[in-house]
């Protein structure tokens, strides 16, 4: 006779053992059709699974996060199954969910085609039309390991074989079709919907190591229900429309070529916002007080094995030997070489705190396969600041530096930012009382500052707690970007300290802030944000000056020299062509702002100014033109 606790504070006791499904469907028939799934004491049950002893149960309905991610993964084991219908010799592996999806990796000789998404997905939805039910079993660890190899399945009997001998598992059957899950799962296909899409093949190791088998991994995307299914695909096409790579070459910012795989080759159109990025954020960080430095990018191993990078990070270090024995490592963050400069000379506390900056090269081994354009590379360039501190500023300067970042997110375009607080996780470093100071200080900044947040529990760094700033882009992706993190750690390890009003040295807190983070990454997700029509201050090209008639080339050379010695980027197109193919051809390259000048124009000293997305045009004196967009950009600044 179990008593059943609801999220609401009721209790409903039951005669005998219940389900999930049975809950739902006593509560109301709206709750029971979203019912997927049941979590019972905390943990995720399927719907028909017993409860046979007093409980706290929640209903998880279908348009719920965990809700989705259930379908998710059901929609993996259809998937599975219609590959195995369609070809029986076909081995299953592995077919998690994850972010927007799914996928199923499988071994095949013959490679999946486009053509064969389709006719996969077509039999997928007779699957879900066939209403199969989906049943729990729990086998024993070598019987579920011989059944497999009986079934031709050597992949999925590896797995099972890689699992103690003295656990049990569960499977789950639907149909003809049986895999090893934990689950939980549907209570049947049908209740999977149709709101699915096959989206890509691409290869994958199996297990993730290079040295194994290549399978062929299907991707797909399932949702709750068709709107958000139509609305998800329309962002593939809008990002596929805004890829920066894409973008890169119309508007010649850079490119990437074999001989250096994950890193820029900067065009100077590319080069010019590169260095605006730079010149905005240098400006904002010295109006913070901010001190910007320089460091090595080559520095001793020794010194990454006493901060604990090596240890953290040495697979993805690239180090080399000198003739003379010396192991040397290039840099694939900043924070050593800023505690070396801190360390220089003696610091009193009347001192803190003190704010260094470096827009520092670093270097990260990213597997190939991992490479992306700018949003991944192998060479990156870091808004770095760390901010050297008692524990008794932390609070302060955490206020200042969620402002700082919040004001340039805006500057760009970014109004809405998520922020996590992501406290200490299970294996770390300093006694618990700093780590409530840290932690509670964080809070503190996040609470005085009127900012909203949620929380993402033992997902701080080894050395302290740390806020992460997540960018929501104009066609709905996040972003994270920023991060700000007090490091209770380092310091200690590389020997600073200052002087503290006792007269003893002590040990200065270490809060490591980025803002852009990789100035990479985020000029790519700039480009991808604004789809290449970048605001007139941060532009390539600022203005382009079109002639009309070949009489007009002088006074259009003229206006070039005008527009570059009032600071703007310009450039002029004398070319024998229309006026109209000239405007269609700088417009795709997305220069905000043209000047079409012709005989009328050179008469007048006007200019015939169009701006990007506008097909109207104003005819304005130049000086009064240059004024405006001199204008424009200075207040931006």
């Amino acid at each position: 006779m179990p008593t059943i606790s609801l999220p609401d504070g009721s209790d409903r006791q039951f005669d005998n053992a219940t389900s999930g499904a049975e809950i739902a469907a006593s509560i109301g028939e709206g709750l029971a059709r979203a019912a997927v799934a049941v979590r019972v004491n905390g943990d995720l049950w399927d719907l028909t699974r017993q409860i046979d002893s007093d409980a706290a149960v929640e209903i998880v309905t279908r348009d719920s996060d965990v809700g989705i991610e259930l379908l998710r993964h059901d929609a993996a084991h259809v998937l599975a199954e219609a590959v195995k219908e369609l070809w029986p010799e076909t081995q299953v592996t592995i077919g998690p969910a994850i972010e927007h999806g799914f996928y199923y990796d499988f071994s095949r000789e013959e490679p999946f085609t486009e053509a064969d998404l389709e006719t996969i997905e077509k039999r997928m939805k007779e699957i879900v039309d066939r209403d199969e039910s989906i049943e729990r079993e729990v086998w024993e660890r070598d019987k579920a390991a011989a059944f497999f190899r009986s079934i031709g399945e050597e992949y999925k009997a590896e797995i099972i074989e890689s699992i103690p001998s003295e656990e049990d598992l569960t499977l789950y059957r639907q149909g003809e079709f049986i895999d090893l899950c934990r689950g939980p799962h549907l209570p049947s296909t049908g209740k999977l919907g149709k709101a699915f899409k096959l989206t890509h093949v691409s290869g994958a190791y199996w297990r993730g190591d290079s040295n194994n088998e290549m399978l062929q991994r299907i991707y797909g995307t399932a949702w709750s229900n068709d709107k958000a299914l139509r609305k998800y695909l329309h962002m593939l096409e809008e990002a596929e429309k805004r890829d920066h790579r894409r973008l890169g070459r119309v508007m010649d910012l850079f490119h990437f070529q074999e001989e250096a795989p994950g890193a820029v080759f900067w065009h100077p159109n590319g080069w010019a916002v590169f260095q605006s990025l730079i010149g905005y954020m240098r400006q904002k960080q010295n109006e913070a007080g901010y001190r910007e430095i320089n460091t090595p990018e080559i520095m001793a191993k020794a010194l990454w094995e006493k901060s604990g990078h090596n240890a953290a990070f040495g697979d993805n270090m690239f180090t080399s030997e000198t003739v003379d024995g010396r192991v040397y490592a290039v840099k694939p963050m900043n924070c050593p070489g800023h505690v070396q400069v801190f360390k220089q000379g003696i610091t009193s506390y009347r001192d803190l705190p003190v704010r260094l900056a470096e827009f520092g090269k670093c270097h990260r081994y990213e597997p190939s396969g991992a490479l992306h354009g700018m949003m991944r590379v192998r060479a990156f360039t870091q808004d770095d600041a760390h901010i050297f501190c008692t524990p008794e500023q932390i609070t302060d300067e955490s206020i200042d530096v969620c402002k700082l970042i919040l004001e340039i997110y805006r500057g760009f375009g970014f109004e809405d930012v998520r922020i996590k607080f992501a406290d200490r996780p299970e294996v770390r470093v300093g006694e618990d009382a700093i780590w409530d100071q840290a932690e509670q200080a964080l809070l503190k900044a996040l609470e005085v500052g009127g900012l909203e947040y949620t929380h993402n529990p033992g997902e701080g760094a080894f050395y302290g707690p740390k806020l992460e700033f997540v960018l929501r882009d104009a066609i709905g992706r996040d972003w994270q970007c920023g991060t700000l993190q007090v490091d209770l750690n380092m310091p200690g390890r590389l020997g600073a300290s200052y002087i503290g009003e006792d007269g003893n040295k002590h040990v200065p807190v270490m809060l490591h802030r980025a803002i852009f983070g990789s100035l990479e990454r985020f000029m790519g997700i700039l480009i991808e944000h604004h789809a290449g029509n970048l605001p007139l201050w941060l532009a390539p090209r600022q203005v382009e000056v079109l002639t009309i008639t070949s009489d007009a080339d002088e006074y259009a050379t003229e206006i070039v020299t005008a527009l570059r010695a009032a600071g703007l980027r310009a450039d002029c197109d004398l070319r024998n062509e229309k006026i109209a193919y000239k405007v269609r051809e700088h417009s795709v390259a997305k220069v905000p702002a043209l000047f079409a000048v012709g005989q009328r124009e050179l008469e007048n000293r006007t200019v015939a100014v169009r701006r990007l997305g506008s097909k109207k045009q104003q005819v304005l004196p130049l000086d009064e033109a240059i004024a405006a967009l001199t204008t424009e950009v200075d207040n931006h600044a």
